[in-house]
């Protein structure tokens, strides 16, 4: 119990409630007025934020309440002395302590979530790197283990574009995940992924190692300090590739848009239109550019791109051995496991949780081959 007071007195003030509930009566204000709905696009975004306020006050809000109500309850025992019922009482006290411990690391996670842009949904795309065909196949097996993290995690997901490898897997893709704080979560996952195993592309059954990277980017909203130059775009169109049936195969729905000074390339066939599809690819590409004049701004520290570096050897964040041993660990805080399908399948939080609560993109931490034994 004291344990969880010193906690509650230490993450207290991280949500700011006062200011937030100043907010919040702000909006509901607005959201008042005859004219709130004459702009629906502008309505939508003020409900929106008011959500996201509520989604963060609500739960701070509610454990101070049952935090009041143990406190209550245990001052109540302390005066029962040899009362019969004092046992049962003290039980149901150390039953509600325990669930308001892992409640607390939830909110303690969530403190960790202040970036400008950690509420907002994310673009995340993965590419293949260094190994040829085992390299898509590898980008394709983590392509399916961040559905299954998103999926288990209460995200939205949605293929925005997919480009196969030669033989198998993929070559990229590119997924946005929908949700609250997607992208304060899912920016623990930039950078380089190293999978060692038996190839079973291989004859001979020899070990391989391939790289694929993660990049993930937060979309910003359209009304963002960020302007493009149509002049400064090339547009392609083409053939969507892939599942889809026969109109996406036989229309010019694909597009791809080309930020010629900066040399940023999106790519989107996900709808048949191809009118939804340029503005959806418009829109990965102006929080990309978004995301590029942060980092350059952020240049003295040590920036996201920076972080993920070439895609080969000596670069990678995290490695998955399959064999000769199982092990997943992260090289920049040292978590691991031996659950290698645990984590195939979706169990990310042992290492995004951790990364949050090392400081996130500032986490430096000296790794090496070395402490993986004789790979």
């Amino acid at each position: 119990m004291k344990r969880l007071l010193a906690a509650l007195a230490t993450f207290g003030g991280i949500f700011d409630g006062d200011t937030k509930k100043k907010r919040i009566a702000e909006l509901e204000t607005l959201m008042s007025e005859p004219s709130f709905w004459d702009d629906q696009a502008s309505a939508q975004k003020v409900i929106a934020e008011a959500n996201r306020l509520k989604s963060t006050i609500n739960p701070s809000e509610a454990f101070c309440a049952e935090m009041d109500d143990l406190q209550a309850m245990l001052e109540l025992v302390d005066e029962m002395n040899n009362d019969p019922d004092t046992e049962a009482y003290a039980k149901e006290i150390l039953d509600a302590q325990k669930q308001l411990q892992h409640r607390l690391e939830k909110l303690e996670l969530a403190s960790f979530l202040s970036g400008q842009h950690d509420s907002c949904n994310a673009f995340l795309t993965v590419n293949s790197g260094a190994g040829g065909t085992e390299s898509c196949d590898w980008a394709d097996m983590l392509l399916r283990m961040y559905n299954r993290w998103a999926e288990q995690a209460g995200f939205k997901t949605e293929v925005l574009d997919v480009q196969p490898g030669e033989e198998t897997g993929i070559s990229s893709a590119t997924i946005r995940v929908e949700g609250l704080n997607a992208f304060g979560y899912c920016k623990a996952e930039r950078g380089v992924h190293r999978l060692v195993r038996i190839s079973p592309f291989d004859s001979n059954s020899r070990r391989h190692t391939s790289f694929s990277s993660v990049d993930v980017v937060a979309e910003i909203a359209d009304d963002a300090d960020i302007e493009i130059d149509e002049s400064e775009i090339r547009t392609d169109v083409y053939r969507a590739s892939g599942k889809g049936g026969q109109h996406v195969n036989r229309t010019e729905s694909a597009v791809r848009l080309t930020h010629l000074p900066s040399g940023i390339v999106v790519t989107c066939q996900n709808d048949r239109s191809q009118i939804k599809n340029k503005a959806t690819a418009m829109k990965t590409l102006k929080s990309r550019l978004y995301e590029k004049i942060e980092d350059e701004k952020r240049s003295e520290m040590e920036r996201f791109y920076g972080e993920k570096g070439e895609i080969a050897w000596g670069n990678q964040i995290r490695s998955y051995v399959f064999q000769p041993y199982q092990m997943v660990k992260d090289l920049r805080t040292g978590v691991e496991t031996s659950n290698v399908q645990g984590v195939m399948d979706g169990a990310l939080e042992p290492f995004i949780h951790a990364w949050l609560r090392a400081g996130g993109p500032s986490t430096r931490k000296a790794a090496s081959d070395r402490e993986f034994g004789n790979e």
